[in-house]
């Protein structure tokens, strides 16, 4: 049985989103190659491709990747798929990149990853040199999709978009009148203590939501500056901060300890709502809430390319883009709810997923979640640099001597 991302963080890891932190960007990412133009054609013999996940993607496509391989034996002979955690990437793939033996062909990446990677110049720029082997893509996806994409800086393409949260996630055996404004949690984790969780943003897409989401809540100066912009953030993070027992190092612990009852409220987003409950991991009745004021934070998957492909594997990759952007391919991520909705392109609907994800998403679904994303804004996260500066800055004076491995 597929499960959301378990991101175990080791002494490794931390280096790596320290390394992350610590690049230009721009720089130069080892001194690896981008082929030239001339040299990105397709091979005259069939290539194993290399796919690295950090972010949970293949559960929502590894299916489409497959449907690729089929369709062209003659162009890729075998896919091998691994996966890590987001903030060794940059770290993983820089090493690789300066000793001139890079193993990692494709990154599934969320905007961690991927900032990351931009921070260094790790990544090969898809859309400044090979847009002309990619589709239109600002006239394919979803409108908040697109600003998705802008964040890319041309060096990834989105595969799968959802508005992702933050939403509050609780037991309502334990919690009989949730909370619904910002203030009203902070005194509910006052009155309850240690029942509250929500897991480190550097490796937690409900994390890292939460953590940009409170400035619209708050009404904070600057929602997109958080060195200048976020005084009422970091002072309610602070606060919150002493009803919290500890921080874990991936979402699924926080998902456990809810679903066993040692944790009452958790934060989270409408995938990690559906999902877990899909998969038994949650009670099936848990509930969710939106805090008043909210924005949704939209959120995506990336697929991103390490600078050291060769020319041909280039090729290869930019086709399997362009398959994985088809209708027919996007109505695959849908999935379990994993990633809800999941479709980053235009005229998409569950109609046309496959059966599996229709009757989850019926079952499992909430009604109220097409309401919540018409009627509240949408905008998309902090960009590379910004991030990497929240997430340093959460890590020093919220939460970081409180992180605990899983």
């Amino acid at each position: 049985m597929r499960t959301p991302r378990s991101a175990l963080l080791t002494l490794a890891t931390a280096a790596g989103l320290l390394l992350a932190g610590c690049g230009a960007p721009g720089s130069d990412g080892g001194g690896a190659a981008e082929p030239s133009a001339a040299d990105v054609r397709l091979p005259a013999k069939a290539v194993t491709l290399n796919i690295i996940d950090v972010a949970g993607n293949l559960q929502l496509t590894e299916q489409i990747f497959e449907n690729y391989r089929k369709e062209h034996p003659e162009l890729i002979s075998k896919i091998t798929y691994t996966k890590a955690t987001s903030p060794e990437l940059a770290g993983k793939v820089k090493a690789q990149q300066d000793a001139g033996r890079l193993d990692i062909d494709l990154v599934l990446t969320g905007t961690d990853g991927l900032s990351a990677g931009l921070e260094q110049g790790l990544w090969v720029d898809l859309l400044g040199k090979y847009s002309d082997k990619l589709p239109d893509l600002k006239s394919q996806y979803l409108e908040p999709a697109s600003k998705m994409q802008d964040l890319a800086q041309g060096q990834g393409v989105v595969v799968t978009y959802y508005p992702s949260g933050p939403l509050l996630e609780y037991n309502p055996k334990a919690v009989s009148d949730p909370p619904s404004t910002a203030d009203e949690l902070l005194e509910w984790a006052k009155a309850n203590p240690k029942k509250l969780m929500y897991a480190r943003p550097s490796n937690s897409g409900p994390g890292r939501t939460w953590l940009m989401g409170l400035p619209y809540i708050l009404g904070d100066s600057d929602p997109m500056d958080p060195e200048n912009g976020w005084d009422k953030t970091w002072k309610y993070l602070k606060d919150l901060d002493q009803y919290i027992e500890y921080y874990p190092s991936g979402t699924t612990q926080t998902m456990q300890e809810l679903g066993e009852g040692s944790r009452d409220i958790i934060v989270s987003t409408t995938g990690w709502d559906i999902n877990p409950r899909v998969l038994g991991q949650v009670p099936k009745d848990v509930q969710v809430q939106a805090l008043d004021g909210f924005t949704w934070v939209t959120d995506a998957h990336y697929m991103v390319v390490p600078k050291g492909v060769s020319g041909e594997k280039l090729a290869v990759l930019l086709d399997l883009m362009k398959f994985s952007l088809q209708p027919q391919q996007q109505a695959i991520t849908f999935d379990k709810g994993y990633f809800y909705p999941g479709p980053a392109i235009q005229g998409v609907t569950l109609d046309m997923a496959p059966a599996e994800s229709r009757q989850a998403i019926k079952e499992y679904g909430r009604p109220e979640y097409d309401r919540l994303i018409a009627d509240h804004p949408k905008a998309p996260p902090l960009d590379a640099k910004a991030l990497v500066a929240a997430f340093d800055r959460w890590d020093r004076e919220i939460g970081g001597q409180k992180v605990k491995k899983q």
